[in-house]
């Protein structure tokens, strides 16, 4: 029972649970839960890949997590580093299988786009300084254009696309300074190492002031309603706001790894802010 709760663990379930969550929750913005198959389609890719993306992140990572995450699947030897790459060989296949079903720019956004990204990213671009952080943003970013395309209807998905890529690059980079010390074990330069832990602080509090203005716009232009402004304030200025003072405070890794899973929570909760105005 152990083995088997490791390799579910290898595939992060709640990250993987979170992509299909948000999944939904852009279908219901769309309009088109309704369409109850292709909103299974468009879930299963993108739990599938997401889950593949981890497991195949792990295998690359297998070095740095034995300093950062020692109790993760693989540094603690509970899984393979084999099994992990089938698993996440699989699970690239089966999302694959499952775009092929859905709209052809669906497909090209997919598995044209999307799933190379994933792969480039674990392999080449993840240390390099803020390339890295950009690529991980697009990808996530692109998973609503992705649903959006599998109903033939992409234009309401561009703004969650634009906060969930400000959103993930923010928490990104605060991830990179909570991961220093492994990552310059690996020989990665990311931002935090290549320019200081001060100046990608700085970078952090300064993309956070962009989003948190700039996620008032469609507010403010009548885009939105008012739900959207009082649950865009409670999930996602909020917290971009603790983790700023947390830095400013507290300018180290433990603030970095604290401010990095307070945001995990704000894409999902930017979505529902978004759904919610919508009824306004």
């Amino acid at each position: 029972m152990n083995t088997f709760y490791y390799h579910i663990k290898l595939l992060r379930p709640l990250n993987v649970l979170t992509s299909g969550l948000a999944m939904i929750i852009a279908s219901a913005i769309l309009g088109t839960l309704h369409e109850t198959d292709t909103v299974i389609l468009v879930l299963a890719a993108v739990m599938c890949y997401t889950g593949a993306a981890n497991a195949l992140n792990d295998v690359v990572d297998f070095k740095i997590d034995l300093i950062n995450r020692p109790m993760r699947p693989l540094p603690s030897g509970f899984v393979q580093k084999r099994t992990a790459l089938f698993m996440s060989i699989s699970l690239f296949s089966i999302g694959t299988m499952l775009c092929l079903e859905l709209s052809e720019t669906a497909k090209v956004i997919g598995i044209v786009i999307a799933m190379p990204f994933m792969v480039i990213y674990t392999k080449f671009l993840k240390g390099i300084p803020l390339v890295g952080n950009i690529t991980i943003a697009f990808i996530l970013g692109l998973s609503f254009l992705f649903c959006g395309a599998a109903f033939n209807n992409m234009s309401p998905m561009w703004i969650p696309m634009i906060l969930a890529f400000g959103l993930t690059l923010v928490r990104e980079l605060v991830k990179d300074i909570a991961d220093m010390d492994g990552d310059k074990s690996a020989g990665h330069r990311t931002f935090p190492i290549t320019a200081g832990i001060e100046k990608a602080i700085q970078l952090s509090i300064f993309l956070s002031a962009c989003i948190g203005v700039g996620a008032f716009i469609p507010y403010l232009n009548g885009t939105y309603g008012i739900w959207y402004g009082i649950l865009l304030i409670l999930g996602v200025e909020i917290p971009l706001g603790v983790v700023v003072v947390s830095l400013l405070n507290n300018p180290g890794i433990s603030s970095a790894t604290h401010g990095a899973r307070i945001l995990k929570f704000s894409t999902l909760m930017g979505l529902i802010a978004i759904y919610s105005g919508t009824f306004s």
